[in-house]
């Protein structure tokens, strides 16, 4: 059985520090690395650190404005930090784009907070068709 990963006063286990900051460096010297950025982006949503996703994505959607998963990932993030319309719009261009992964639209947890609008009734219809 596996010991439990240590956490900080933080609540993020060592190994994900390690993680974050052996990413940070990187990206130091690699800016526009789009892996690094994706992993690391993805790294500070899961530990809350939302703002700064969002940065990631900002900079995902300029270097790589043509695939929807980053406008997917970027409607996430801003759903995330209480920006709804902006987060529909993200969405509305990821769709335009071709993203059409309605379940998983409906699973992610990051869009908890657009349910109950009606814009994402309309998406999800968008998508059905």
């Amino acid at each position: 059985m596996k010991s439990p990963a240590k956490k900080s006063s933080s609540g993020v286990s060592r190994a994900r520090r390690v993680e974050m900051n052996f990413l940070e460096r990187v990206r130091r010297r690699c800016p526009a690395y789009r892996p690094v950025n994706e992993v690391l982006g993805d790294l500070y949503t899961k530990i809350g650190r939302f703002e700064e996703g969002l940065e990631l994505d900002l900079t995902l959607s300029q270097t790589h404005p043509g695939d929807p998963y980053v406008w997917y990932n970027l409607a996430c993030s801003y759903a995330l930090t209480g920006k709804s319309d902006d987060a529909f719009d993200a969405l509305d261009h990821a769709v335009r784009l071709g993203y059409a992964d309605r379940d998983w639209l409906l699973k992610d947890d990051n869009l908890e907070t657009l349910h109950t609008d009606p814009r994402f009734a309309l998406l999800l219809k968008k998508l059905a068709k």
